[in-house]
């Protein structure tokens, strides 16, 4: 199978599975339990989304500067800073690490 036809055979399931989609009937989410699952499942796949670009290099874990820029940025945004700010914060959190060679 060359590199095209596995992006078109994903591109067709993908295009399948948004089809089967619009036929689940709607009533079917209208209840709290589907409604909760759907919500929770967004936090936590864009928490696994960071978790992997925070610790992952290649196959290894690796524990670099993002790791307090991440918690630093994570204690801002419970003190509910600007997100300009927590940005702001984080980058230069982990460039005054990097700088200071606390962290590669």
């Amino acid at each position: 199978m060359t590199l095209w036809n596995a992006v078109l055979l994903a591109s067709i399931i993908c295009v399948a599975l948004k089809a089967i989609g619009y036929l689940i009937p709607p009533r079917w989410f209208d209840a709290p339990t589907p409604t909760r699952i759907t919500d929770l499942l967004t936090v936590a796949l864009l928490s696994a989304l960071v978790a992997v670009q925070t610790l992952g290099f290649g196959q290894a874990i690796v524990v670099d500067a993002r790791v307090p820029a991440l918690l630093v940025a994570a204690g801002l945004l419970m003190l509910r800073a600007p997100f300009l700010a927590v940005v702001v914060a984080a980058a230069a959190t982990a460039a005054l690490l990097r700088l200071w060679g606390l962290a590669a």
